[in-house]
């Protein structure tokens, strides 16, 4: 087989790693179609070139990488990256100790081959791997059906083998049905808004590309100073989905359970948007952003899913640039956006406002200026910056003598870690790694006195969206900054709690007891890792 020794090999190895799903069969078959003598020389290469298209699909295949077609669909978001984050990506797929790795493999290859038939080790590999995985898998089943059968009769609950031994009711796909079933159902009403003036308040939502629990670990950034100013910290909270688009329409549409993914670009019912019915409640809605929004039409999208007709976006013209976005555009400091929008607020004067503010600041492959550092280097030093920042904000709402609550809210992580089948910053696989996000609220302006004692209210439960628009509205319906009102605390009793699951488009991961599993693209549940 030649060369093609190298190919199976690595298969092999990949397999051996555990990342790589091999298609056993479908390989013995492609080994012994490249070992049929052909004698005609076009017959030769016309096999060739068949061998190699079908070799790249079928590893492809076994990757467990996203469908073709959604890597196909992605070619001209891939078109719009910068020349620099090209590289910075190809090098996170193919290390340098990988292409080392892979020419010392074939400069050993040449070498044994010339004394050892490796064709002939390799196809005794290919039927021998499988063969012996099979008989492990039955001398397994075996052990455990006898355990199951023996002196234990077991939990007594009537599951069979082939349901998840959890304590979630039923097989993956009915614990998925009876998620589904039970968020349609849910929603968070608003009451109107006190009408004493000295008891009202701002909403600010500040909406966070790629954070997640995960990526402060890596950077050591979990026992930041901002987190401690909180008054709500959200400790198991699901943002649902891995990409911007999805996340804004999930945190926009807050005050319903949890959509399916293919309903996402959907209309929603009035009362699902979260700013309607804080305008209804006696809001002024407002949107910024500290980027242009021209990406995936992220700007039509807030437009569209704030649900309030006329809210427009201001440009960020006039505020000096910060850093380049990935895609070469101009992204400006977050403090300087939201600053220059309050002290706007400020003259206006005016009732209550509520602002969502979306920030894509520490997305990957965005670049510092006057610096080399790749954008994995630059992660640390942009969370200081925006954590800084949204400080900066507490102070300069505490300083105006107005009254806000601040929500710190991310729509994802940034994947800094990379997973099984997922380099760093790949977010296609929806792992509780990506979706389980650092969420935080500040009461600002409370009379002295009144102020939170201790640490922050913890909300440990598995929460999504839903229990932050519960939260919010409990404040709104008994303003924190009232005379008499109750303590924090009592805001957060009894939150909706949701399961953690995210979803992408033909993706879904479900947290369980031991861990989570994933609903891939062909349909079957596979478990994570």
């Amino acid at each position: 087989m030649g060369l093609w020794n190298l190919y199976f090999a690595a298969k092999l190895y990949l397999f051996s790693l555990g990342k790589l799903q091999v298609e056993w069969l479908l390989n013995i078959l492609f080994a012994i179609a490249l070992l049929v003598p052909l004698h005609l020389r076009w017959l030769r290469i016309t096999r060739n070139v068949l061998a190699v298209l079908a070799g790249i699909a079928l590893f492809y295949h076994e990757s467990g990488w996203p469908p073709i077609s959604r890597a196909i669909s992605q070619i001209p978001v891939l078109l719009t990256f910068t020349p620099s984050y090209m590289l910075e990506l190809l090098g996170r797929l193919v290390s340098l100790k990988a292409i080392i790795a892979g020419v010392l493999a074939v400069l050993l290859y040449f070498l044994i081959n010339r004394w050892v038939r490796v064709t002939t080790f390799v196809l005794i590999a290919l039927v021998g791997v499988p063969l012996y995985q099979g008989a492990g898998t039955l001398v397994a089943n075996a052990t455990s059906a006898l355990a199951q059968n023996g002196g234990d009769s077991g939990d007594g609950d009537g599951r069979n083998a082939n349901e998840p031994k959890n304590d979630q009711k039923g097989g993956y796909d009915q614990q998925l049905a009876a998620f589904r079933a039970n968020e349609e159902g849910r929603h968070v009403n608003f009451t109107p808004l006190t009408s004493d003036p000295s008891a009202q308040f701002d909403i600010i939502v500040v909406h966070i590309c790629s954070l997640s629990w995960d990526d402060m670990d890596v950077v050591k950034a979990r026992n930041n100073p901002l987190f401690s100013r909180f008054d709500y910290i959200f400790q198991n909270f699901s943002s649902g989905a891995s990409y911007s688009g999805p996340a804004a329409i999930r945190v926009l549409r807050a005050t319903c359970g949890q959509e399916p993914h293919k309903t996402l670009y959907d209309p929603a019912p009035p009362e699902c948007h979260l700013f309607a019915q804080l305008a209804q409640a006696g809001y002024t809605p407002n949107a910024l952003l500290n980027h242009n929004g021209r990406f995936d039409d992220f700007r039509g999208t807030v437009i569209k899913e704030i649900g309030v007709p006329g809210v427009t976006i201001p440009s960020n013209d006039g505020l000096p640039v910060f850093m380049k976005e990935f895609d070469n555009s101009n992204l400006v400091d977050d403090y300087d956006v939201i600053a220059r929008w309050y002290k706007q607020r400020i003259a206006a004067g005016g009732g209550p406002v509520a602002l969502y503010y979306n920030t894509v600041s520490m997305h990957d492959g965005n670049r510092l200026p006057n610096t080399k550092l790749t954008s994995l280097e630059s992660y640390p030093i942009r969370l200081q910056t925006l954590l800084g920042d949204v400080d900066k904000l507490i102070d300069l709402v505490a300083q105006s003598g107005r009254k806000a609550v601040i929500v710190f809210v991310p729509e994802h992580g940034a994947a800094l870690r990379g997973e099984e089948n997922q380099i760093a910053g790949m977010r296609e696989i929806p792992t509780p790694r990506i979706v389980h996000v650092p969420v935080g609220v500040k009461v600002v302006g409370l009379p002295s006195g009144s102020e939170r004692v201790g640490g922050p209210v913890t909300i440990d439960q598995p929460t999504s969206y839903l229990a932050l628009a519960q939260l919010l509205a409990n404040l709104v319906a008994k303003s924190p900054f009232a005379v008499g009102a109750q303590p924090l605390a009592q805001y957060a009793q009894n939150l909706p709690q949701t399961r953690m699951v995210g979803e992408n488009e033909g993706t879904v991961t479900m947290t369980t007891p031991s861990g989570y599993v994933i609903h891939t693209p062909d349909g079957v549940w596979v478990e994570g890792k």
